[in-house]
This record gives C-alpha cells, sequence and structure tokens, in this order.
C-alpha cells in the first residue's frame, strides 16, 4: 500500500530477505534511529524515516473500518506532522518547524488526508493537505511522489483518493489540454489485447515504454473508480474483462485493471516479488503486500469472488510478515479481510485487530464483533463531464530486516526497474 511512488522492490519480509538499506529519490527529514525514544503516540517500533507518516495513516484507516477510535495521542501525533503549507513529509522532528530542507511527500500528505477525512476529525488538517495537493498537481494531470517529480501512476492513484473523500471534484483539477487526474492515470495503462493487457504501469522507462506492475495496477483501479485505500466492497458483482478501444472511460480502465489482477492472482493465489537488481537467481518469493492490495482492488471494483483464493492464501500464509512487518502490514491485511468479508478478528486464526492495536497507543474505544464489509460513503467528485467521483509506498528502495515487505505500504513499492 500505496506505496505510492515506490522505485524498486522493496522488501521480502523480515523472515525472508536479507538486510539491505533503502535508497531514497530524495533525502528524508531527519529521523531518529529505531529506539524506544521514539516520539509518543507513534505506530510501530522500527525506523520511520520513510514510512512514520504513511504507517499511521493506513493504520487509522484500517481501525476505522473496524470500528476501532485511536487514542487522541495518537491522532496528536500525525496531525503535528503537517508542515503550515498543508504537507506532510514521510516523518519528520515535529520540533523543528518545517523549511526549504523538508522533503515535501505527495503519498504521506494524501494518506494522512485520508485517514483524517475517515476519522471524521481535524478537518482543517484535511483542508489543508488538499490545497498543497492541488497546488502541485503536475501539467499531465497527475502528481510525483515529492512536488515536481514526474508523475506515476501510485502517488496519482493515492491523491486521487485522498481528494475524492475530502470531496474535491476531480473532474475540476484540468490542466491545459483538459488533463485531468483520470488522464494522467489512464496514461499509465497498458491496452487490452496485448501482453499484460489491462494493466499499469509505475511509469514509462527512459524509452517511453510502459511495464506491466502489479503495486501501480492495484492502486491504479482504485484511483479510476474515484476510491480510497479502505474502499471495502463493491455492491455490484461483474464478470472481469479488458475493455479494447483508445479512449476508455476511468471505469472501464479500472475494470481493465481488475481484469489483469484477477489473471495475476488465478494460478497461485499470490502476487510474487520481482528479482532484485543485480541479485542472484533465487526462488521467487511471495509479495504479501502487493497481494493484500489487488484484493482490495478486485473487491472494490466488483471481484470479491476472484480475490477470493488470495485471501485463503494471505490467511494461510501472510501471519509472519504481517507481525513483523508491523502497523502498515498488519494494516493491509485488515483492509483485504474487510474488504472481502473476512473476519479480521480470526484472520487464519490471528486476530489482526488485536495485533494492529497493540503496535500504538490503546485506543480510545474499540468495538466487537468485526463489522461486515461494506463500501465507502460515497462523495460526489464528479464534475460536469460526469467523471467517476468518490475514490494506494516509491522510490525508497529496499528495505529489509524488519519484515518491511512494504515500507511505503505497496504504494512506495515497485517502481519501474
Amino acid at each position: 500500500m500505496t506505496v505510492r511512488s515506490r522505485a524498486a522492490t522493496l522488501a521480502i519480509t523480515a523472515v525472508l530477505c536479507a538486510g539491505a538499506a533503502p535508497a531514497a529519490v530524495a533525502a528524508p527529514s531527519p529521523s531518529p534511529s529505531p529506539s524506544a525514544d521514539l516520539p509518543p503516540g507513534l505506530y510501530g517500533t522500527k525506523d520511520p524515516t520513510y514510512d512514520g507518516v504513511w504507517r499511521q495513516s493506513v493504520a487509522f484507516l484500517a481501525q476505522k473500518i473496524e470500528l476501532v477510535t485511536p487514542a487522541t495521542q495518537s491522532v496528536d501525533w500525525l496531525v503535528g506532522q503537517q508542515c503550515a503549507d498543508g504537507a506532510f513529509a514521510s516523518y519528520r522532528d515535529a520540533s523543528v518547524p518545517c523549511d526549504d530542507k523538508t522533503v515535501a511527500d505527495t503519498n504521506a500528505t494524501a494518506a494522512a488526508v485520508q485517514a483524517m477525512v475517515e476519522l471524521a476529525v481535524h478537518r482543517e488538517v484535511v483542508d489543508k493537505g488538499v490545497a498543497w495537493l492541488k497546488s502541485v498537481q503536475n501539467e499531465d494531470g497527475g502528481w510525483g511522489y515529492n512536488p515536481g517529480s514526474p508523475s506515476d501512476a501510485n502517488s496519482t492513484a493515492v491523491v486521487i483518493g485522498a481528494l475524492a473523500r475530502a470531496g474535491v471534484p476531480l473532474a475540476a483539477l484540468t490542466k491545459e489540454g483538459d488533463r485531468t487526474p483520470y488522464t494522467a492515470l489512464q496514461s499509465f495503462a497498458l491496452p487490452c489485447g496485448g501482453k499484460d493487457g489491462g494493466a499499469f504501469a509505475y511509469q514509462p522507462d527512459k524509452n517511453g515504454k510502459l511495464t506491466a506492475n502489479a503495486d501501480a495496477t492495484a492502486a491504479a483501479v482504485l484511483g479510476s473508480m474515484g476510491k480510497g485505500m479502505a474502499a471495502g466492497t463493491s455492491n455490484a458483482v461483474k464478470a472481469p474483462m479488458c475493455h479494447k478501444g483508445t479512449d476508455p472511460t476511468p471505469e472501464q480502465s479500472a475494470q481493465n485493471g481488475a481484469h489483469y489482477l484477477a489473471g495475476a492472482l488465478a494460478a497461485s493465489g499470490h502476487l510474487e516479488l520481482p528479482p532484485m537488481p543485480g541479485a542472484e537467481e533465487t526462488e521467487p518469493q511471495p509479495d504479501f503486500g502487493n497481494t493484500a492490495d489487488a484484493v482490495v482492488a478486485l473487491a472494490a471494483s466488483g471481484h470479491t469472488d476472484k480475490a477470493a483464493g488470495a485471501v485463503a492464501y494471505l490467511e494461510k500464509n501472510a501471519q509472519g510478515w504481517a507481525k513483523e512487518g508491523g502497523p502498515a502490514a498488519t494494516a493491509q491485511l485488515v483492509l483485504a479481510a474487510h474488504a472481502t468479508g473476512a473476519d479480521a478478528r480470526d484472520f487464519g486464526g490471528v486476530d489482526l485487530v488485536a495485533q494492529l492495536n497493540a503496535t500504538g497507543p490503546a485506543p480510545a474505544a474499540t468495538a466487537v464483533p468485526s463489522p461486515t464489509a461494506t463500501a465507502q460513503e460515497p462523495k460526489d467528485t464528479r464534475g460536469d463531464d460526469g467523471g467517476l467521483g468518490v475514490w494506494w509506498l516509491v522510490g525508497i528502495g529496499l528495505a529489509c530486516g524488519a519484515g518491511i515487505g512494504f515500507l511505503l505500504s505497496g504504494r512506495r513499492k515497485n517502481q519501474q526497474l
């Protein structure tokens, strides 16, 4: 998850990978080493340099759909990460004001906005975050990981989700040539009929070629429908199909991506991590984070039945990854369980909700039992042209050792190699 904006493959899981230091596309804001001295209220115990705001936000989204109210201390920590201009860095020392050296992060900002919308608190944080995101929209209609960087499918999708959930009419965010966020997102789509038809690329390579990327596809399916990361399930059940044509609607692009994901999951019930650049040839390793994201995308686009095998695989195999990975990994499984009607409080024998709650301060309130899967409440984000409304870490590199098979939660994970 997310994820948005991810360049290379983020991690196998602590249990599977050997240590490798993450390489960021831009220098992060200063951060402490992982220790017991991490700020009160922050979820997780690992170094938050690259994913502090992201993991906190995704944790809140997962808790909210399971009727858990996070502690005020935790919410205050996230609020305190926002800069005066509305942007969030991946993580920063909030005791020091943001300045021109603070690296703003569209993915972290969009995730925080989504979390605040769903928690229905601190609307001023939402409004400031929305204003900043709108101010850094690229001329092609999309967003890159950092302001001014080229647009990518993951970043564009997670920002779409944030703006849609905040009630922004996305079709009205038009750049020269009538380029909207949906226009940018569709520029990363591979046409139906060829190899990997319907999939989305993270970005075109230096020659303009698009290469299918499961992480980008899962994010783009949600973005094309104007949905956020906690999308829930669709009320409509559809047969996956790839719509041929040179000018598909955003809804058709979403269905095309779902068609690709359903096919990718059909054989084994899970996605695999791509080989690490320069690494010796090894046995393929499961990509639990992107598999969970694909489940959410399929459920949100009306294909819960096509996600059933992946849910069963995650229930059986992803427990160690989620526990080692911390709040973002556990939250990804909660979102996948909820979207498909599985019980997040008994997911393969594990109470994911309790596991997630234990990564931060004790919640203010917790409801039991687990609620049933629901779709997000629609918000009218359509423009006059009837574009879709209501609505996921980047090029941060490789992160292993502590089970961060998603350091940027899938949304920052795989960029074009």
